[in-house]
């Protein structure tokens, strides 16, 4: 492994001048290319480590949670965890959010952003998949708020996501046909983006300048890590949920097979967007453990039912059935597992 001090700007959010100041006073050798010994990469993790703690100060309204094994510090406390610590929801923005992880802390990230792209931008016909435009933050209205993506904003958001991923992970972001133009190039210079998959919605929806039936999902890693199955297609026929309680709730097997092609038992799990919390069922269901986040109280409460009645049930309240389509390939990966 190189160490160098570009990794210690990185995990720590430091400038040059702090780093320059630490290697005078420690007397720390580094060449030309920027590339110190491993015991005075140690010795430098050791210090920010310890100024981060004073900084912080006591462990008031911070939490610890059991993260791949390990107690993991988040500077906020839970406003749900499962009596075994495997599930834990946070109240706050993504972006906060993330950065109260600590670096290297989940396995997998399986996310579905609220864009405002296409709602905000291009404000096709009423709105009123999930309300109209007029009533957007009005008491009551079926709207929530939404990720505001602008290209400065996603970015900050994708470099958050890279911090706090593990290396050689890899991370699913759901994206409409908007946003999918305007934001998705970005993910390239933040992670090696390997593919875009389609989920086939099955059946047709609404829509201007024809009816829309899928939607994507970028998929990209941070390092290198193959997939655990090579049969997974890479369109996913899946129904979409009718009738949901939630606005923009999706199929739980759509992240059931985010999970089976990149998951092992016991990886952490993280959704920024945890929504109506399908996230965290698959979650459950593929024997990980989870931490989401949702800036909608809204959200939180629809997420944090859902997830006790299954967890002491194994019922889905937002979800009864299947919604697996006829895709022979997908019903295998459901009925048989993971296959080679």
């Amino acid at each position: 492994m190189l160490y160098t001090i570009q990794n210690i700007k990185e995990r720590f959010s430091i400038v040059s001048d702090d780093v320059e100041k630490y290697l005078k006073i420690n007397k720390i050798k580094i060449d030309d290319k920027g590339r110190i010994s491993e015991k005075s990469y140690l010795i430098l993790l050791d210090l920010f480590s310890n100024q981060e703690k004073f900084e912080n100060g006591n462990n008031n309204g911070k939490s610890e949670t059991f993260l791949n094994g390990q107690k993991i510090q988040i500077n906020q406390k839970p406003v749900y965890e499962s009596q075994d610590q495997r599930i834990s929801l946070f109240q706050d923005d993504a972006i906060s959010f993330l950065k109260s992880l600590q670096p290297d802390s989940v396995d997998i990230i399986i996310t579905d952003p609220a864009y405002s792209g296409m709602n905000q931008r291009l404000k096709l016909g009423r709105g009123k998949i999930i309300g109209k435009y007029a009533d957007a933050g009005k008491d009551g209205a079926k709207w929530f708020e939404e990720f505001h993506d602008t290209k400065e904003n996603y970015k900050s958001f994708l470099e958050q996501c890279y911090r706090v991923l593990r290396n050689n992970r890899h991370i699913y972001i759901m994206f409409d046909s908007y946003s999918l133009l305007s934001l998705a190039p970005i993910a390239r210079n933040v992670f090696e983006v390997k593919n875009v998959l389609c989920w086939d919605k099955a059946n047709i929806g609404l829509g201007h300048y024809f009816r829309r039936r899928h939607e994507f999902i970028l998929f990209a890693s941070k390092g290198k890590r193959h997939l655990n199955s090579r049969n997974i297609p890479d369109v996913w026929k899946i129904k979409r949920v009718s009738a949901s309680k939630y606005p923009t709730q999706k199929p739980t097997e759509v992240f059931e097979l985010m999970l089976k092609g990149s998951a092992e038992k016991d990886f952490v799990v993280c959704d920024p967007f945890v929504g109506s919390g399908s996230s965290a069922i698959a979650a459950i269901k593929s024997g990980c453990k989870f931490i989401g986040c949702d800036t909608s109280e809204k959200a939180i409460s629809v997420s944090k039912e859902r997830i006790k009645q299954f967890l002491k049930t194994k019922t889905d309240l937002y979800q009864k059935t299947s919604l697996l389509g006829d895709d022979e390939a997908i019903t295998k990966l459901f009925l048989n597992g993971k296959s080679n």
